[in-house]
């Protein structure tokens, strides 16, 4: 049970405040921007971020009742596919080429997972607004750095601290934190500062050294606009959309053989289909044939990041998550994905109808990188995923108003 407490006067609400604020500001001002100069930032704040939250919530208890909680989050369909996913990954150690690798990896996902569950049973039950900004405040000040990095990396005036790949990164970041950010300001009524930090972003994303996190935020952009008008259309097809994209990712190689023409299947051969990305459906193609029963199993977790060093894939393979999740888990792991990927977007256009938009926007930024060839087993990866829900729910708990009695003021005036 909450303990509320006067925070003047009282050092523990005051530390407890303190450390509630650390930890926001941790997630949603230092993370965007520190993002793009160092490739361990997300990866090491946010566990900083997460566990500032946890002690907070420990010390006044104004985090929702854990039995409140359970009911709405522990027996829903995306988190009951979510677990059915982590053990079939689980199962698949024991096949995988690369046990040990693969075993340290999947440790290191059960303890992020761990860390978002208990960063949602530690986020307050009710969200202050002055914490909710700092988002905007710290995707703002990324965008503004992301541009400023762009050009002087691009002209060679200044040498990236660790690797043009890190900029990279954190612009993917970026684009996906933006939409949460952007979400809070429609909710206040900040449409002018919304479009404001949209189109920051969105020429951050053009500036950086691939094309990847501008493709995402152009496509996350035109959903987000659609979803405005029309959410519930807009739901059911980026629900549908996307999960059904994962269910029929190994016909694409043949559906594409019969448009193009593969070697060997159509008349319509020659470089154009040799050549970079319909080459790689043919690799795609070819393993499906070789050994149909992989489609069911997959070669356990790791195989398609490693696989490419050791001999067992091609080096131009596909780099994509419509590949990668069917090659490492085969059926069972793509049906349980495609109903988690379902389940969690229903359930998170629901609840909160203003935030429709967002949310929408940040899971097709997220989708579309990964098909595009975001390593999606990485772990920077995998905390930003973590993170960006954790906001979204506390965007979600900062929606609601105190609303004048103004019946009883009219009668008091009238008095």
């Amino acid at each position: 049970m909450a303990r509320h407490r006067n925070p003047v006067g009282d050092p523990v609400a005051s530390a407890t405040a303190l450390l509630r604020r650390l930890g926001f500001a941790t997630l949603m001002l230092v993370i965007p921007s520190l993002a793009l100069v160092s490739r361990r930032a997300v990866v090491v704040l946010a566990p900083i971020g997460v566990s500032l939250l946890i002690i907070a919530a420990i010390l006044d208890g104004e985090n929702r009742p854990i039995g409140r909680s359970n009911r709405a989050f522990a027996g829903s369909v995306p988190v009951l596919a979510t677990i059915v996913l982590l053990v079939w990954i689980s199962l698949s150690l024991i096949w995988t080429p690369f046990y040990e690798p693969a075993a340290a990896r999947f440790g290191s996902i059960l303890a992020m997972t761990a860390l978002a569950v208990a960063g949602y049973y530690a986020l307050p039950e009710r969200m202050r607004a002055s914490n909710i900004y700092l988002l905007a405040i710290g995707v703002s000040v990324a965008a503004i750095a992301g541009i400023a990095l762009s050009l002087l990396y691009g002209q060679g005036l200044v040498e990236p601290p660790d690797g043009v790949a890190t900029l990279e990164r954190g612009l993917v970041a970026m684009v996906i934190l933006v939409w949460p950010a952007i979400a809070w300001l429609s909710s206040r009524r900040r449409d002018v500062q919304a479009v404001l930090l949209a189109l920051a972003v969105g020429v951050a994303s053009l500036l950086g050294p691939t094309i990847l996190p501008f493709v995402a935020f152009l496509a996350s952009g035109v959903v987000c606009v659609l979803a405005t008008s029309a959410p519930r259309v807009a739901t059911a097809a980026t629900a549908t959309g996307m999960a059904g994209a994962i269910l029929i990712a190994p016909l694409i190689p043949f559906v594409a053989a019969a448009f193009v023409g593969f070697p060997g299947i159509g008349p319509a051969a020659g470089g154009f289909a040799a050549g970079g990305f319909l080459e790689s459906l043919v690799i795609w193609r070819d393993l499906i044939v070789g050994e149909p029963l992989r489609l069911l199993t997959g070669y356990g977790l790791e195989a398609a990041l490693r696989g490419r060093g050791s001999g067992l894939l091609p080096a131009n393979a596909p780099y994509s998550v419509l590949f990668e999740i069917w090659f490492d888990f085969g059926l069972v792991g793509a049906v349980a994905a495609a109903i988690a990927l379902y389940g969690a977007i229903v359930a998170a256009t629901r609840s909160h109808p203003p935030l429709t938009p967002g949310a929408l926007a940040a899971f097709v930024s997220a989708f579309v990188m990964a098909v595009m060839g975001v390593a999606t087993t990485q772990m920077w990866w995998v905390t930003t995923l973590i993170v960006v829900p954790l906001i979204f729910i506390a965007i979600a708990r900062g929606q609601f108003r105190t609303k004048r009695p103004k019946a009883l003021l009219r009668m008091i005036g009238e008095r």
